[in-house]
């Protein structure tokens, strides 16, 4: 073989490995983000779960103290009319794309809080409510749901920043934007106005 043959095979090896290498690594880069996107729409899930899970124990929670003929129908319509808009949210994954759907999204939660915090206010003034078995039960399940939503919302908020740095740094961005893997919204700390607790 003549000797500019040899360097022209080499040369062509070389750019053929160097756009194997390329490929790889795309490849890997896409996929990573690829996982990310599904962790991310796997955590909103589990969100979604306890906030749906809330919403369920609600009915029930109201039908136990409906039975208590004195007790504040304001604060009663308040937490129906908070979970009626709660379940009028179109809620899907696409919902973490739009910034002003997630903030509708978390606002209307907060408003659903901030009533099922009122109705828990109010019964202190009923003794016999407060004593009543069914009640109880469904308070402690309701505490509990809410302590796992906090819980959800932090992993949440944990795999979106994972997420949003992996789409911002370089190179994925450069795969971000071609592919377009947009930011996700993060839960962030409500401006809702708590109930006042007055004993």
């Amino acid at each position: 073989m003549k000797k500019g043959m040899i360097i022209g095979l080499s040369i062509a090896g070389g750019i053929l490995l160097l756009i194997l290498v390329i490929a790889i690594w795309s490849i890997k880069s896409y996929n990573n983000l690829v996982n990310l996107n599904e962790a991310v729409n796997q955590s909103w899930s589990q969100v979604e779960n306890q906030y749906q899970r809330r919403a369920d124990l609600i009915p029930n929670l109201v039908n136990t103290v409906k039975g208590y003929a004195n007790f504040e129908k304001s604060v009663l319509i308040g937490v129906t009319e908070a979970r009626a808009k709660v379940s009028q949210i179109n809620v899907s994954k696409d919902i973490l794309d739009d910034p002003q759907a997630f903030q509708k999204f978390q606002s209307m939660q907060g408003q659903l809080s901030n009533a099922l915090s009122r109705l828990l206010v109010t019964v202190e003034n009923y003794p016999d409510l407060k004593a009543n078995e069914n009640f109880l039960e469904l308070q402690a399940q309701l505490e509990g749901t809410e302590n796992r939503i906090a819980v959800e919302r932090r992993k949440f908020n944990e795999t979106v920043q994972n997420y949003n740095v992996a789409i911002k740094r370089f190179p994925g961005s450069i795969f971000a934007s071609i592919f377009r893997f947009n930011d996700k919204q993060y839960f962030k700390a409500t401006t809702e106005t708590p109930s006042k607790v007055e004993f």
